[in-house]
């Protein structure tokens, strides 16, 4: 089953050429097929093809046509290198390219520029719930085996989770030049997924994973640039005691339950709590990129754990509450907040059933959220 994505692609391609990045899974081939129509395919996970172009990369080149019009080279950082010939070919042809990949790090550390502004960068996410269906959406299958196509497609998510985290771990962490300390890596990575959500903590980390902190803040930046990360930065604000470590979430909770071995959620409990707010994290994160809003996304703590978790282009305030019937008390720090900085909406997103107020908070049910979100009214209120 194909489901439309909500990356438009083809308007950034009528116009230059663009370099897809993502974690590995997320959909980037499948969205050359169903979504554009190129009049060149270049798939360097077949054998065959990336050991001819490894050979010769000027094959591209050679084959390419006049009346080409879109060519995709998909995963370019298995070979680097071609990233030179397709930047002279934006150069001196008409054509425009859709280079895709995982990696940003590799392609700089191959010593290339990205394309150095030649090519648009845009970064393709697991599902959003508005692509899958949001009024049939099941939110705690997205909070247990998460949204990464083939696992939302699967009929068996736990085994095919478990084949996904060998993958990345094996291949993925390998072509990252880790290959030595694959081990030390293992047993990072499943320690991190213990703090998914919390904030960055080098030397406990690597207490438990017996690796080096400095190692630790490496190993986050391989996550960050592989996409298997997103790590949300405090909002500096006039009050003293915020605190300067940001929060790191893991693309997928799926992939965090998996490496942990936790099998099921539970309404009510911590994890299931941290999941939710993951999965609002990941719509959000999501809706920014697709939409190319220029805002960031934050999150406010102080030292002495007031908090609200999201904080979006600095004037917009989300809680995030698993809770199914939020109180005033679920409302303090959002007007802790409003007490040191200007805000213009004050949100709690909740499994509640029904929209309502709290003074001038507003409790949204997680559906209604979404769906303003990705229509685009959730900041007009």
């Amino acid at each position: 089953m194909h489901y439309p994505r909500k990356l438009d692609l083809a308007r950034d391609l009528e116009k230059r050429s663009v370099l897809l990045l993502g974690p590995r899974r997320t959909g980037k081939s499948a969205l050359i097929r169903h979504a554009l129509s190129p009049d060149r395919t270049y798939d360097l996970l077949q054998a065959d093809t990336f050991q001819a172009l490894a050979a010769r990369p000027s094959l591209i080149r050679e084959a390419l046509r006049p009346q080409d019009r879109l060519v995709a080279i998909d995963e370019i950082q298995k070979l680097p290198a071609l990233m030179d010939e397709v930047h002279g070919l934006i150069e001196s042809t008409s054509t425009h390219f859709l280079l895709t990949g995982s990696s940003a790090r590799k392609l700089r550390r191959s010593g290339t520029s990205l394309m150095g502004g030649r090519a648009r960068t845009r970064r393709l996410f697991s599902f959003v719930a508005e692509e899958v269906g949001l009024e049939t959406f099941d939110l705690d299958r997205a909070l247990s085996t998460g949204l990464l196509p083939p696992i939302w497609l699967s009929d068996e998510p736990w085994d095919d989770l478990a084949d996904y985290v060998g993958t990345y771990l094996q291949e993925e962490i390998r072509a990252e030049g880790l290959a030595r300390n694959i081990e030390a890596f293992s047993r990072f990575v499943r320690r991190a997924a213990l703090s998914h959500g919390e904030l960055l903590n080098f030397e406990s980390v690597g207490r438990d994973a017996q690796v080096p902190a400095r190692t630790v803040r490496e190993y986050y930046d391989v996550l960050t640039d592989t996409y298997l990360g997103h790590l949300i930065e405090p909002l500096r604000t006039p009050a003293r005691k915020a605190v300067s470590h940001g929060r790191f979430y893991f693309f997928d909770n799926g992939v965090v339950n998996r490496l942990v071995g936790r099998r099921s959620l539970m309404p009510g409990t911590p994890e299931y709590g941290t999941a939710f707010e993951a999965y609002i994290a990941h719509e959000l994160l999501a809706w920014l990129s697709y939409t190319r809003r220029d805002e960031p996304l934050n999150f406010w703590r102080t030292h002495d754990q007031v908090e609200v978790d999201f904080v979006l282009g600095g004037h917009t305030a989300l809680e995030v509450k698993s809770s199914a019937l939020v109180t005033e008390r679920d409302a303090a720090h959002l007007h802790r907040l409003g007490a040191v900085t200007p805000l213009r909406r004050k949100l709690i997103v909740s499994r509640d059933p029904h929209p309502r107020r709290l003074g001038d908070v507003e409790v949204l049910p997680w559906r209604d959220f979404v769906g303003a979100l990705w229509a685009g009214t959730l900041l007009e209120g």
